[in-house]
């Protein structure tokens, strides 16, 4: 196994680690709303905004079920997985999609709070589902005001950790100069082709 692949896994172990961590932490704290259970503040999107900007969608993806199913492996039960998967996946995907806009179109904090506001309509569309009532939906409008408040504070640390972590800092704009370049060869290609056809 080469050196780079060694400090990946490291890289995705430690977050992981980092992420299961501060869900066990967020389970101990009560959510003031019973109507859906598991229902959570998704603080440890924090680690997945960390993986979108620093590690490609494979194992940013990789990374998100292993904190899951370890989150769950260490305390947690069959609902509150899928509570949490939900609500994590649905905000993972929805954060993803977001940040194609690029930077000077919304910013990392722009990205947490959209992601904090589908963290909780993911759950929610568990709680319907499992409940077989869309009545849980009338809940959505307060938990999406807690989850943009949530999501601006998850943003606002996100930044701060890129900003003050060198090491974070390094993979962030490393990754962000392999998108460029990605983009770059692609856009090399399509020319090319274009000619191709047009001869």
């Amino acid at each position: 196994m080469t050196q780079p692949k060694i400090q990946k896994y490291v890289f995705i172990a430690l977050l992981v680690a980092q992420g299961v961590i501060i869900g066990l932490l967020e389970r101990m704290i009560p959510f003031p709303f019973a109507f859906a259970p598991g229902a959570k503040l998704g603080l440890a999107n924090l680690i997945t905004i960390v993986a979108l900007f620093t590690m490609p969608f494979r194992d940013s993806f990789l990374l998100l079920w292993m904190r899951l199913i370890l989150t769950t492996l260490l305390g947690g039960t069959l609902s509150t997985f899928l509570y949490s998967a939900g609500g994590a996946v649905l905000s993972y995907l929805g954060m993803l999609l977001i940040k194609q806009l690029g930077p000077k179109r919304v910013s990392i904090i722009g990205i947490s709070s959209a992601g904090g506001v589908l963290h909780n309509v993911g759950q929610l569309l568990v709680a319907s589902l499992i409940a077989q009532s869309w009545t849980v939906m009338l809940y959505l409008p307060i938990l999406s005001f807690i989850g943009i408040l949530a999501g601006i504070a998850i943003g606002i640390s996100s930044n701060y950790l890129f900003e003050h972590v060198r090491t974070l800092n390094y993979l962030k704009a490393n990754y962000a100069h392999m998108q460029t370049q990605k983009k770059r060869q692609r856009h090399v290609r399509h020319l090319k082709e274009s000619h191709y056809d047009k001869n």
